[in-house]
């Protein structure tokens, strides 16, 4: 492992331990799990942490989270940061620093994605349709709050251009997208997903697949995944247990800057 890599693990072991403390489900998922599976581990050329908990824990774990403070901050929308603009929750090590480019000059720490797993359907057609409502709502705040760069694709940056004159507020467009994702019950839905996941329709699986957290081996630790990896990761990767072409291993995020020896909370 890396030095990042190492930093993130003691991130992850410290969240499973205080979900096993007071009793949140999580699930390890997207590239964390494959991961798991494939590496035992880190994908060697990975440099993030994606976590999945039902709605309902989601919600439990960010209360528990700010009152115990600590280390480890968590953070969504909802505190009210101008330069905040993520749809899920992220928890920061607020011993590092990480400045990321995004519409502001957004200074953290390093982190680890929490997602919260919602209800999509009782048959995987209903559910991809019912994401599909969902997708299109995340599309106009995505563009809504993003930036103009030369590294988008040109219909990104047009989307960007457009949505500068559309009369929205996206932080409120964000949290009643929300409301209505919590809507239909985790628990009462065949089939259930990350609606604001990198892989989307892809994302809605069965429930049953997700089950009774299962614990997986994760370098020197063990996190939870769902009970039925493999249909799980199968629906999203197709043939997991290949690898990709060499080309295409490489890390999904880029700082501007990283001192992982400094708090992002001082100046």
């Amino acid at each position: 492992m890396n030095e990042i890599q190492q930093r993130l693990l003691s991130m992850l072991e410290w969240l499973h331990e205080f979900c096993e403390k007071h009793s949140v489900t999580y699930y390890a998922i997207g590239g964390t799990l494959l991961g798991a599976v494939r590496h035992k581990g880190f994908i060697p050329w990975d440099d993030d942490i994606d976590v999945g908990m039902p709605r309902k824990e989601y919600e439990r774990f960010l209360e528990l989270a700010k009152a115990e403070g600590g280390r480890y901050r968590a953070e969504t929308v909802a505190d009210g940061n101008k330069d905040f603009i993520y749809s899920f929750c992220k928890l920061y090590d607020t011993e590092s620093t990480v400045v990321c480019n995004t519409k502001y000059r957004t200074k953290r720490g390093l982190f680890i994605d929490i997602f919260p797993l919602d209800g999509a359907g009782n048959t995987l057609e209903d559910g991809k349709k019912y994401y599909k409502s969902i997708e299109f709502k995340n599309r106009v705040i995505s563009a809504k709050r993003g930036k103009l760069s030369k590294r988008k694709p040109f219909y990104q940056n047009a989307s960007v251009f457009i949505a500068k004159f559309l009369p929205i507020n996206w932080r409120k467009k964000l949290a009643k997208v929300h409301r209505e994702c919590a809507a239909r019950e985790y628990d009462t839905c065949e089939y259930v997903g990350n609606l604001f996941g990198h892989w989307h329709e892809r994302e809605i699986v069965k429930r049953e697949w997700m089950g009774e957290p299962k614990l997986y081996e994760f370098e020197s630790i063990k996190i939870c995944g769902p009970q039925d990896a493999d249909s799980y990761l199968t629906s999203i990767y197709g043939d997991y247990m290949t690898p990709p072409p060499e080309e295409k291993r490489k890390p999904d995020h880029e700082a501007l800057f990283m001192d992982l020896n400094k708090s992002y909370l001082e100046d």
